[in-house]
């Protein structure tokens, strides 16, 4: 007989991957600790970069307002060439359309982004164990038996190691890290106050390869200072201010974080090891440059919620062998177009400045991938494994798709009269996550089960041309196009993803 579980996952690490994760599955019933080895939350700017794609996530963790609320958008970069200082649009500000409600990156420091996240969790009755490490852990085919510094063991269907390129997770899977530390490229950052500085800019010093962003709602600043090889840097204030001073004729000082960066670019061999996961920067490190790593790592969380959800509730497990398939090409992405831009900039080419869709993370697709192979129907705009866009309609308690999507749930839209007719028929398991079924219509109203396209804007942006029914994945990825032999075919994309 099979001993019980303490819980249903443990998660290593209180950053923005382990808090998103810990969110999503708590909302999903699961049972759920979190334990940091940090003594408190991160008081740092480090990642402040939240992208478009990362917002749509919080917005369906119902923290987005909040995000807006203490952020920004990215100002103008301001380049100090002597006694000019030249403005600079670093990327394009793109207006909001019916697909894409949140275009632009959004300025938001690190501290501010976990402590988001830790209200989130706090409304859902979890606080993070602070100062609680992972000393190991031995795994069976039940179970994973953590020992934490604490003394105690602790009993997890699954365990995830969030906990920084560092993961004691991963060295204790015995899991290659592979890439390089450029020992000799450092960067020296700095949380504080500069007087006389405006901040309607990201000023940079090219000649003195230095820069100041301005973090919103606040006095302070992010300074960051590229350091020589043979520099060793003295974190002292007094130091500082006057290491600053002399780069840039500016007063420096009530500095309230420190840190030397080192740009490591790193991806793990595997992000699975029986019922052990990485993800975040434990999966995979880059540079700072297109603000990615945060961004990947909260996006790896929300792919792997759902799943671990679906396969406590008795999906089947290969669903968890999905979340390395397509999780692990999109780190290898995101590192090479990160690393691209770094090389740019350590050049002082004016390339490595320019940020554009790419960087939006709003096209990466799984497309091709174990849950979305490529001879599955597609429509005139969307394949199996892309976003699932936003579009105008009505429904109760809903002004758009985003709407209808938010919540843990799998969303049905039937377009057309025959898709319609079987959307009821179709089979959906008790167990496991709900199906929101809803057709697709034109006109106007608000009813139960129904999605009114009221400026026939949704049927244009998901490029319905005949009867289709397309599921949406909780992640928000379209889990299946369907144009024919509705049972059936619905059946067997629900297979992989819901409990037998």
């Amino acid at each position: 007989m099979t001993e019980p579980h303490d819980i249903d996952v443990l998660v290593v690490g209180g950053g923005p991957t382990g808090s998103t994760l810990a969110a999503d599955l708590l909302r999903r019933g699961l049972r759920v600790r979190v334990v940091d080895k940090a003594p408190h939350a991160f008081k740092g700017s480090r990642a402040k970069g939240v992208q478009p794609r990362t917002q749509e996530v919080f917005e369906d963790l119902g923290v987005l307002r909040e995000a807006e609320a203490e952020g920004a958008p990215y100002p103008l970069a301001g380049l100090h060439l002597g006694p000019v200082t030249a403005p600079w649009k670093m990327q394009q500000r793109n207006k909001p359309t019916p697909d894409v409600p949140y275009p632009n990156i959004l300025l938001l420091p690190q501290f501010r982004t976990d402590a988001i996240l830790h209200r989130l969790l706090d409304r859902l009755g979890l606080s993070i164990e602070y100062g609680v490490a992972l000393e190991g852990f031995e795994q069976d085919a039940d179970c994973v038996t953590a020992t934490l510094t604490s003394g105690e063991r602790v009993r997890s269907r699954y365990l995830v190691g969030a906990d920084g390129g560092g993961s004691t997770v991963r060295q204790s899977a015995g899991l290659q890290f592979a890439g390089e530390t450029d020992e000799s490229d450092r960067t020296l950052i700095i949380d504080g106050v500069i007087d006389g500085l405006s901040r309607d800019r990201w000023h940079m010093w090219p000649r003195a390869s230095a820069g100041a962003c301005p973090l919103p709602h606040s006095d302070l600043f992010q300074v960051m200072i590229r350091l020589k090889p043979d520099d060793t840097p003295d974190l002292d204030e007094a130091a500082l201010t006057a290491r600053f001073h002399d780069l840039t004729g500016l007063r420096l000082h009530d500095i309230t974080w420190t840190s030397v960066f080192r740009p490591n670019v790193r991806l793990v061999e595997h992000y699975r090891a029986g019922r052990v996961f990485l993800a975040g920067d434990a999966a995979h490190v880059h540079t700072p440059a297109g603000a990615q790593g945060l961004n990947t790592g909260v996006q790896d969380a929300y792919n792997l919620g759902w799943k671990l959800g679906q396969v406590i509730a008795g999906a089947p497990d290969s669903l968890l062998d999905s979340y390395e398939a397509e999780r692990l090409p999109i780190a290898a992405r995101v590192l090479g177009k990160s690393s691209e831009l770094y090389s740019s900039l350590s050049r002082h080419q004016v390339s490595g400045l320019k940020r554009g869709d790419e960087e939006r993370q709003l096209e990466l697709s799984y497309h091709g991938g174990p849950l979305a192979p490529t001879d599955a129907p597609d429509t005139k705009s969307l394949h199996v494994g892309d976003r699932a866009p936003d579009a105008p309609c009505t429904a109760p308690g809903a002004r758009r798709l985003f709407d209808a999507y938010q919540g843990p749930h799998f969303t049905l839209l039937a377009f057309g009269s025959d898709a319609a007719k079987a959307l009821p028929e179709l089979t959906w398991p008790a167990d496991g996550v709900e199906l929101r079924r809803y057709t697709v219509r034109t006109g106007r109203g608000i009813d139960e089960g129904f999605l009114t396209d009221t400026t026939g804007r949704l049927t244009d942006i998901y490029g319905i041309t005949g009867d289709t029914l397309i599921l949406v994945r909780p992640d928000g990825y379209i889990g299946s196009i369907i144009t024919g032999d509705w049972a059936q075919a619905f059946t067997t994309a629900a297979k992989a993803l819901t409990p037998a």
